[in-house]
């Protein structure tokens, strides 16, 4: 009895163990209900079940294309199902059928031939119209490269309005850092939480907008899903893709391939704006290229170089050499790096300009000379690197060549 008594002690601290776990695990859902979040126009909703409302022709035509495949799969599965339910129930052995003997049928098999056929060929019409239209690329009233780098993309405007225009686009700072500490907090509604990013691509609304892919590490993706595009970007290759959103709104997408340990921070903002807010955007781009494209023989002293090198830091850096330059994890520090303390400016401005780790430190030869001496500079004169050194812009239009 008294062993008996130690069971059944045993089962019901057991009981009391998992029915703790399930009211902690109930607690953890119900305080994730606290974090509701509303739909976000032009990217995910919540509880989202269908594909992405489309701005776009060929978005729409995916979707009815999903649906008519849906159908037609249905309706093979009743008829299939149907058939074979049927049979079994109505010549079951219990009410005295017996199994019929016979061997093929030319009926049979002229029928499962053709049938499928048919099917298929109703099927692969309307998704070669679909692909194709994808595909034509031709006629664009503008052409943007989008290269894919761990983990930003950069944006090139070659053709069209804004031709020469180009940028980087990385996940807003702020948002990094929610991620880094663990996610938005009770009462932090970010609709668009980790798709926030610091420059949006921005495009005309009914322009047919080619997009270019490719990268400069491994392999990305760029998919927008409310315009029906997804385009692999590979290194040494170049893809294209193309799409004439006919709505204004902002409307989102992300890296659709794995590229890293940062993956999920990799969000694409296009912008889609009317044709006179375009041309303005493009004028403001205009003049703050021209006010950026510095004399590069220019020789800048310490503390204005340091001061412009801390903004390039925190745009471009700090998110993985973290703003007190320690690093985290696989990613080294720059506080008391032996390259960065190094007299020789030449190993860090090569990895500045062609990056390094096969990838993991991405090159940035799209900023300017003056921004990667600036901050070259900033490394080299912050946190406990106070070396005096000045890394001046004449060195890195050096090293391009």
């Amino acid at each position: 009895m008294k062993h008996a008594g130690e069971v059944f002690k045993s089962l019901a601290q057991q009981a009391n163990r998992k029915l703790a776990a399930a009211m902690a695990l109930m607690a953890a859902w119900l305080s994730t209900a606290a974090y509701a979040v509303n739909d976000l126009p032009g990217g995910p909703a919540v509880n989202q079940l269908n594909l992405h409302p489309a701005v776009t022709k060929i978005a729409e035509e995916q979707q009815w294309l999903h649906w008519f495949m849906m159908i037609i799969c249905l309706v093979i599965f009743l008829a299939v199902f149907g058939v074979m339910f049927y049979s079994i129930w109505k010549h079951r052995k219990s009410v005295g059928h017996k199994s019929a003997n016979f061997h093929e049928s030319t009926t049979v098999e002229i029928i499962w031939t053709i049938v499928p056929f048919v099917i298929v060929i109703l099927m692969a019409l309307p998704a070669t119209k679909v692909l194709v239209a994808s595909k034509d690329t031709t006629s664009a009233d503008l052409t943007i490269k989008a290269t894919g780098m761990q983990w930003k993309w950069g944006y090139d405007y070659i053709k069209g309005e804004g031709e020469g225009i180009g940028f980087v686009s990385t996940l807003d700072s702020t948002h990094r850092e929610i991620s880094n500490n663990g996610g938005p907090k009770k009462g932090e509604e970010l609709d668009n939480y980790l798709l926030k990013v610091d420059n949006p691509l921005v495009v005309p609304v009914d322009r047919k907008i080619r997009i270019i892919t490719t990268a400069n590490d491994v392999i990305h993706a760029f998919m927008v899903p409310a315009f029906g595009i997804k385009q692999d970007a590979i290194p040494g290759f170049v893809r294209d893709t193309w799409f004439r959103a006919e709505k204004i709104g902002d409307y989102y997408g992300q890296c659709a391939e794995l590229c890293g340990k940062e993956h999920a921070y990799m969000p694409i903002h296009v912008k889609v704006v009317s044709g006179e807010d375009y041309a303005k955007w493009v004028s403001v781009k205009v003049k703050e290229a021209a006010a950026k494209a510095d004399d590069p023989s220019k020789v800048w002293a310490l503390p204005e170089l340091k001061a412009r090198g801390e903004k390039v830091y925190a745009a471009n850096c700090a998110a993985c050499h973290q703003a007190t330059g320690k690093g985290a994890g696989p990613i080294k520090p720059l506080d008391g790096s032996a390259i960065v303390l190094d007299k020789n400016h030449g190993p860090q401005i090569q990895i500045l300009l062609n990056g390094a780790a096969g990838g993991a430190m991405p090159a940035w030869k799209t900023l300017s000379d003056t921004d990667l001496a600036a901050v070259a500079t900033y490394t080299k004169n912050n946190w406990s690197n106070q070396t005096g050194d000045i890394v001046q812009p004449a060195e890195f239009q050096a090293a391009r060549k």
